[in-house]
């Protein structure tokens, strides 16, 4: 099928098939006054509305307004049973996270309402929640495991966002998380559930072909930098690429050990210093942000403007998730991001596109507009970029298109 876009106000892009760092982050690709032509899910032709436009069979009046890429999410644990609304209490008593954890919260909470949830409980809960990002933007969305840390549990998780692959408009790319926290029963015999991680969630995961990455949360009090080595470098030995949780809390020397295990992005790095960064910028490894998780935590901000000075691309994601970011919204997660991370909307944007798209591999295929790529993007209420960052707290996306078709229109 063939969808024409006509009376597009102004067209924002970054440009490129790489994510982009330092100055050329902040480089992007404005055409005025433009239509675009998407064929067989693909962006064929862009031109000017002076020009003759092509016929096609889906016709889409942006009325003037602004187009962007759509949105990429590269960082949310979707798939969880429950909620955490009774630990807000002490977070604003500005209880540390891993005092709560301690105290049998946090990650715990939510693997023993994961594990007893149904497949199908969960399913419907991750459905919902992608419909809502939908709606605001995102084209495309990575999803996590890590709250169910026993191999049955593990495994339905991934199935559900297998299953949520084939059956949304949404595309999703999964994350094995299996490292996402020692569970109870194993308190006492930390190197034994690596093992499990390791010799059993791990292959039964690959052959099963239920993810394309593998993370860990390397942090105090959580994984060592010598037990992430471990996971992380079993995980790139079985095919999958390699992500890191790392420095949310202490610079631990996870994000070094990620870098140089050629890990294609790290992820939080609140508390990244100059050696993680310097780290960072030598792998070409990329910098997942999260600023609405510092906003919800009332909580540092990672030093983006030391990571844009040393040549670190920056990527934005929401870290969706029932404890430290029940946020679902990209677009605030961008907002914050602009405002306390002091990043120009342009940066901004390509930390939300095709940044994001590197962050989860498929740059090559989604996270800008140009001729060849998917047709991803969205048409927002909005006169222009400036425009997009400047209003705050709503949700400006107007019409969302996916390969091509429109999918979701907010009216």
């Amino acid at each position: 099928m063939r969808t024409l876009i006509k009376n597009i106000g102004c067209l924002v892009t970054p440009e490129g098939t790489t994510a982009q760092k330092g100055q050329a982050q902040g480089q992007v690709r404005t055409r005025e006054k433009v239509w675009l032509l998407m064929e067989k899910g693909r962006i064929a032709q862009i031109g000017q509305q002076a020009e003759t436009m092509p016929q096609a069979e889906q016709l889409v009046d942006a009325k003037g307004k602004l187009v962007t890429p759509g949105l990429v999410d590269p960082h949310t644990h979707l798939v969880f049973g429950g909620w955490r609304e009774k630990e807000l209490a002490m977070k604003l008593k500005q209880i540390p996270y891993l005092d709560i954890l301690a105290q049998g919260g946090g990650i715990l909470s939510t693997v023993q309402a994961t594990r007893a949830a149904t497949k199908d409980e969960l399913k419907a809960k991750a459905k919902k929640n992608l419909h809502s990002m939908l709606r605001q933007g995102v084209t495309t969305v990575e999803a996590k495991s890590g709250y169910g840390l026993d191999v049955a549990t593990e495994i339905k998780m991934l199935e559900v966002v297998q299953e949520l692959q084939q059956e949304e408009k949404i595309a999703i790319v999964s994350t094995f998380m299996g490292a996402h926290a020692v569970p109870q029963e194993f308190k006492q015999k930390r190197e034994a559930y690596i093992d499990l991680v390791v010799q059993e969630m791990l292959p039964k995961i690959v052959e099963l072909k239920l993810a394309q990455f593998i993370d860990v949360f390397c942090e105090e009090g959580v994984f060592s930098v010598e037990e992430s080595q471990r996971v992380l470098q079993a995980g790139k030995e079985w095919g999958l690429g390699v992500k890191c949780h790392s420095d949310e809390i202490v610079p631990l020397g996870g994000t070094e050990l990620a870098a140089r295990l050629g890990a294609i992005s790290c992820e939080h790095l609140i508390h990244s210093d100059d050696k993680g960064i310097a780290a960072l910028a030598d792998g070409g490894t990329i910098a997942c942000l999260l600023p609405a998780t510092s906003f919800y935590l009332n909580a540092d901000y990672a030093p983006a403007e030391k990571m844009l000075a040393a040549g670190v691309p920056i990527a934005f994601g929401s870290d969706f998730n029932p404890g430290s970011c029940p946020c679902d919204s990209l677009q605030l997660a961008m907002h914050i991001g602009c405002y306390k991370y002091a990043m120009t909307p342009a940066e901004c944007l390509t930390a939300v596109t095709l940044n994001s798209a590197a962050a989860v591999g498929r740059a090559e295929d989604i996270g800008t507009i140009e001729e060849g790529k998917a047709g991803d993007l969205v048409i927002w209420d909005a006169p222009d970029l400036d425009y997009l960052f400047y209003r705050l707290g709503g949700n400006l996306a107007e019409v969302i298109v996916k390969n091509g078709e429109v999918v979701e229109k907010n009216d």
